[in-house]
């Protein structure tokens, strides 16, 4: 089977939003659009000695749903996409297994996500949060409030900068080759985050601020390490790295305005309980105002 951007639809417009985001990078990958929808299969249930009719089942119906919802995704996506390669599939079985097994087959998931609820302030969707815990590959996670992170492709209006958040002490080659990559295809800077605290170390109860300069040091060196090897690999890719004190959450969210697409990274847990999502994603999550794209490494 060939390697799909793949979306998952369930009518809301948070995943229209993630239909449309997929269409376009399916175009900047040169891949088909794979759109699918999950429903739960159960047995229709018969009746043959009863003098009334049986009823239609509630899962014809919401098989019926289903179709109606990828039909209508499709057609927007050939009308804003003409050439665009789509293919539209019912998956039967509960959401997060169903759209587990889909993204095996494709090159990253796009899911919508609520992001900040105005109610709950953390309302992202159980269905979203689960899969984006348990997927092996790429998960891209959209908006539906006009946070896309694009522009037209044949507009002439610069796209934002792709951000990514590095964590020095577990820079992951996958997260790193997916910003760059992802920079390049849309001729876009790539502005590196990178979180740090500095060492607990006083003198007559203050800070040393030579020590803290030199740490300081220590880290931007580090960053231009780490990154030099991708430079040489993605010339045309324009890097801005900053290296921030404090945590990386707050900086990469203010760094997601105006931004093309965040990328981070989540580190595979073997624990069987537990949400698997790190702090700095968890921000992301709630108050990311661009795409967030969910890297997973060992």
């Amino acid at each position: 089977m060939p390697r799909t951007v793949t979306v998952g639809l369930d009518g809301s417009p948070e995943s229209l939003a993630a239909a449309d985001w997929a269409a376009r990078e399916a175009l900047l990958r040169d891949l088909p659009l794979r759109l699918v929808n999950a429903w739960e299969w159960q047995p229709t249930a018969f009746a043959p000695t009863a003098v009334l009719t049986v009823p239609v089942p509630p899962t014809d119906r919401q098989r019926a749903g289903a179709r109606r919802v990828l039909d209508q995704a499709r057609e927007r996506a050939a009308l804003r996409h003409p050439g665009l390669r789509i293919d539209a599939d019912e998956i039967p079985g509960q959401p997060v297994p169903a759209l587990l097994k889909a993204a095996e087959d494709a090159e990253l998931l796009v899911l919508g996500s609520r992001g900040l609820s105005r109610v709950a302030g953390y309302l992202v969707g159980s269905v979203a949060l689960a899969v984006l815990a348990w997927s092996a590959g790429p998960v891209v996670l959209v908006r539906a409030d006009g946070c896309t992170g694009e522009v037209p492709l044949a507009g002439s209006a610069a796209p934002g900068d792709v951000v990514l958040g590095l964590d020095l002490h577990k820079p992951s080659d996958a997260l790193i080759e997916f910003a760059f990559d992802a920079a390049s295809r849309r001729a876009a800077n790539l502005r590196v985050v990178h979180g740090w605290t500095p060492p607990p170390y006083h003198y007559g109860g203050e800070l040393m601020p030579g020590l803290t300069a030199e740490t300081a040091e220590q880290v931007r060196h580090g960053l231009t390490d780490v990154l030099r090897p991708w430079q040489a690999k993605f010339p045309a890719v324009e890097v801005n790295a900053q290296a921030t004190v404090g945590g990386a959450g707050a900086h990469l969210v203010d760094a997601s305005r105006g931004a093309a697409l965040v990328v981070v990274g989540r580190q595979v847990r073997r624990a069987p309980l537990g949400t698997h999502i790190g702090p700095v994603t968890q921000a992301l999550l709630h108050h990311a105002a661009a795409p967030l794209a969910v890297i997973s490494h060992d």
